[in-house]
């Protein structure tokens, strides 16, 4: 009688492990991480600058899997699809916020296929202009493109930087003239050259010529002056107040994820973030490493959506 109470427990143990959620011994295989944004982008930086110890926390394999396209959609899209086990996770950005209002259709809704986790980091642009250019001050700048609207041109990339200079326009009084080009390192090219007058790229980019003399920084376009570049004034500083374009990076995953994986996630992220080797990495950039609850970031994402939704509206730009 004996044997068969222990065999009928131990088939009630068995039972009742099988019965557990899968996401209790979360994660049991490596996990991919989507950048849907080529090697060697921003948001490719962040997401190897974190990737051994995010690895590490974890105990287990992050594969990071760049999967470029459609101003970040195409990757976005795949892991709004994806199932909600925790093995496939997006680093999201700006240009998922924007383009939630941008394009007319897109294969997912950002607020409710996917999922905050945590804000990583954060990033500034720079309104840099060429030497030659007279105005040496955002003021002065201002103040030309008032009385010459239409002859400055602004080297644009992508539509962060294409919204980014519509709201300096509409927030200045002014007009400059738009000029797209494929990427930053094109954009840039073009100031040097004197193609452009005036740029936004990334602070990260753009500060190394600044140094060699190629080009002269007016002003971040952050909140907060950037400490790759501190002696650069914020536009609100410098005469356009309520002025913020921040570029933001940070971790998503499909909507219905439980609660328990996300907060597994969230710990590592954060672990990660308090790494030495990860602050020194960081320390290169113009980038700076944050962290926040999902909720947190999550109130931030659909801040973004609502602000440059109504940048979008104003503009009249469209995607598609």
């Amino acid at each position: 009688m004996k044997i068969t109470t222990w065999r009928g427990l131990i088939a009630l143990a068995v039972a009742l492990a099988g019965m557990a959620p899968a996401h209790a011994q979360y994660p049991t295989r490596a996990i991919r991480l989507i950048v849907p944004f080529p090697a060697g982008s921003a948001n490719d930086q962040v997401a190897r600058f974190i990737q051994p110890e995010f690895s590490a926390a974890l105990g287990q394999q992050v594969v990071i899997e760049n999967r470029a396209g459609a101003a970040g959609n195409i990757g976005a899209e795949i892991v709004a699809r994806s199932p909600v086990d925790g093995y496939t996770v997006l680093m999201g950005n700006i240009s998922h916020a924007i383009s939630a209002t941008l394009y007319r259709k897109l294969g997912y809704d950002l607020l409710k296929d996917l999922a905050p986790v945590t804000l990583l980091a954060s990033g500034s642009f720079t309104l840099a202009a060429h030497p030659s250019l007279l105005a040496k001050s955002v003021k002065e700048l201002i103040a030309f493109a008032r009385k010459r609207p239409g002859e400055i041109n602004v080297a644009t990339a992508g539509a962060a930087i294409q919204l980014a200079a519509k709201m300096l326009n509409s927030m200045a009084r002014i007009k400059m003239t738009e000029v797209n080009y494929k990427g930053t390192p094109q954009s840039i090219t073009a100031l040097i050259s004197g193609e452009a007058s005036v740029g936004f790229p990334a602070t990260s980019a753009v500060i190394p010529h600044v140094r060699a003399g190629k080009l002269r920084a007016l002003a971040v376009t952050s909140a907060q002056r950037s400490s790759m570049a501190p002696r650069v004034p914020t536009l609100a500083e410098s005469g356009v107040p309520g002025y913020d374009v921040s570029s933001w990076y940070g971790l998503m995953v499909p909507a219905g994820t439980p609660n328990e994986i996300i907060a597994r996630l969230h710990a590592a992220a954060a672990n990660a973030l308090g790494q030495p080797d990860v602050k020194k990495r960081f320390g290169t950039t113009d980038l700076e490493p944050r962290g926040s609850t999902p909720e947190q970031f999550g109130a931030q994402v659909r801040s973004e959506v609502a602000k440059w939704g109504k940048v979008v509206k104003e503009s009249g730009m469209r995607a598609d």
